[in-house]
């Protein structure tokens, strides 16, 4: 075996390693995969709980009032900073510690509830929906969820009322998507009380305002002599800690304190260890499934927020005798941002409910949910750019501000270039394992595999006769859900082919992996959209309400879902990719002249 061949075996051991240790429940994303259609997990369409939604309309109509009175999005872009008294009022009306348990003095928010809150903030100011966002739903989650006790009251009733605020620490200068490259070294002490870190973190959201920082180091093994990550809770009055740069300038989002620190032999008691020793990697990557759903909700008050002014540009602007909404390519565009609006918040319905439920394993569907509606935000905002014309250019109206606050929902809490791999690799190892099991047979027969190859191949043939039920309930929904399930099948059929015609070669097939990760989250976009759409349609029958916007966004969206669906799979074969890779290869290979 080459040193190549060498390396790839331990690549994929060590990913197998981290994302698939433990049992492995059937998923929704990973049943696509297998070909079929795990319903539970999408229908019916979740609800908040009466009781919750109660407190929740209050705490929004709390949060709206705050808003409308303290929060000047312009302001906080012109003075690149969020006013301490808006920080302090989050703090008052419980956004800061949501979902934090009401014993710690926070609300004991669902993940859905929370989704609502920061959808709110997002209509408004994405400098204020990311800060939040780094201080809750990932600054203090892994304390959350990974605290003892002791931590949890040390800690916590100070971070949920904004007294203190929190950040969560992986950036380094090799290690951003590369989350496992993580270089910051954590050397314990001779006595082992404490460990000695040194090493510097970039690009960290409140790291020059924040008291408590989750900090992602590198720990010796017992026995070994490996390293592995571990979270440690540090706090800036620690001897060594030094800011190195509090604001980093930055085009976007630049209400947000974006820093750059160094820990220098700062000593960290062994209690300040976050989560089980050596498993810092795992931590931040749960913690990172909570940031992408709340993203999601970001983006998604985005979206409405370019909706309503849309609407309202388009029935007042008048060119050539007529208003901007008679025009068709201007109704095409509204009628993009309408229904890739309402997907994007179906979508985040559906992946909060997941964790809210408990579900073990939902890490593909958030990977989805950040991809799919951090790309649909930003071609919503580029649609009604267009439609403003050359006054979207200008800093009296909100576009501009937004057009840059966005651009980084794409790279920030893991790149989309690096998760669309990452869907489409996790995805096809359930199948994948199988034909695997299948071959190994065929190539070495023994009693041990005959059993396992014969319930791998029973799998392959069934996902390949059989077109998965979509159980819809609205009778004029029926034939949209069968065609939802013969392109499950048919994607299931196109991932097949390609692990059968490539076999391991495909881990490096980036090109083929995007069309696959693009179908799959097409599959997945339009499943939330048929479920949000079955359910209101049965709300609307009971209540004898007739037919609503709403519904021909959701009837465009699948429509359009699914001829994207065909296209990718149809690209699979049907493509360019040697011409795209020779000419980057050629190019790539010049010296600059």
């Amino acid at each position: 075996m080459n040193k190549l061949d060498t390396a790839r075996q331990k690549e994929i051991q060590q990913a197998e390693e981290l994302l698939f240790a433990g049992p492995q429940a059937l998923g929704f994303a990973k049943g696509l995969f297998q070909g079929r259609f795990v319903a539970d997990w999408v229908m019916p369409y979740p609800r908040i709980p009466a009781a919750q939604q109660t407190e929740l309309d209050k705490s929004l109509a709390d949060l709206r009032e705050f808003l409308d009175e303290h929060l000047n999005p312009v302001e906080i872009d012109r003075q690149a900073d969020i006013p301490r008294e808006v920080i302090a009022g989050l703090g008052r009306v419980g956004v800061l510690g949501a979902t934090a348990p009401v014993e710690h003095g926070g609300l004991g928010f669902t993940q859905m509830a929370n989704c609502k809150l920061l959808e709110e903030i997002g209509t408004r100011c994405a400098s204020t929906s990311v800060f939040v966002n780094a201080h809750h739903s990932i600054g203090i989650r892994a304390l959350l969820l990974f605290g003892t006790h002791s931590q949890k009251e040390k800690w916590l009733p100070r971070l949920v009322n904004g007294e203190q605020l929190g950040a969560f620490a992986l950036t380094e200068r090799e290690a951003g998507s590369d989350a496992a490259n993580v270089q910051m070294q954590a050397r314990p002490s001779e006595d082992g009380s404490y460990f000695i870190l040194n090493g510097e973190k970039r690009y960290i959201t409140n790291a020059a305002i924040a008291q408590v920082l989750t900090v992602m180091a590198r720990t010796p093994m017992p026995g070994s002599d490996k390293t592995a990550i571990t979270a440690f809770l540090v706090t800036p009055d620690m001897p060594g800690f030094a800011i190195l740069e509090a604001r980093m300038p930055k085009m976007g989002i630049r209400g947000t304190a974006t820093g750059r620190f160094a820990l220098r032999d700062v000593k960290v008691p062994k209690e300040n260890i976050l989560g089980p020793m050596g498993k810092g990697l795992k931590v931040a990557l749960t913690v990172l499934d909570f940031g992408r759903t709340t993203f999601g909700a970001c983006c998604t008050g985005a979206a409405k927020t370019c909706l309503r002014l849309a609407i309202e540009h388009a029935s007042t602007r008048k060119q050539f005798k007529k208003t901007l909404g008679e025009f068709e390519l201007v109704k095409k565009k509204v009628a993009r941002i309408a229904s890739g609006t309402y997907a994007m918040e179906a979508m985040t319905t559906i992946t909060a409910s997941l964790i809210d439920r408990g579900l073990e394993d939902y890490m593909v569907e958030t990977a989805m949910l950040k991809v799919f509606t951090t790309e649909r935000l930003w071609e919503i905002i580029n649609d009604t750019f267009q439609i403003y014309g050359g006054s979207a250019y200008f800093v009296d109206l909100p576009l501009e501000r937004m057009l840059r606050d966005a651009r980084i929902n794409q790279i920030g809490e893991g790149s989309n270039e690096v998760l669309t791999s990452f869907i489409a690799l996790v995805g096809m190892r359930g199948p994948g394992m199988e034909f695997k099991e299948i071959y190994d047979t065929m190539m070495k027969p023994s009693r041990d595999r005959m059993g396992k190859a014969w319930t791998a191949g029973k799998n392959r043939l069934g996902a390949a006769i059989r077109i998965p039920d979509v159980p819809v309930r609205s009778e004029r929904l029926h034939a949209t859900a069968r065609r939802l399930g013969r392109l499950i099948w048919r994607f299931n059929f196109a991932v097949n082919r390609a692990l059968i015609a490539y076999r391991e070669p495909i881990l490096d097939m980036q090109l083929l992996q995007e069309r696959i990760a693009d179908a799959a989250m097409d599959l997945f976009a339009s499943t939330c959209v048929l479920s949000r759409w079955d359910a209101e349609l049965q709300f609307a029958r009971r209540n004898g309400d007739s037919a609503s916007a709403d519904d021909s966004a959701a009837d465009l969206f699948l429509r359009q879902s699914f001829r994207r669906i065909r296209r990718f799979l149809g690209e699979l074969t049907d493509n360019d990719d040697k011409s795209v890779l020779a000419t980057a290869k050629s190019f790539l290979g010049k010296r600059p002249s």
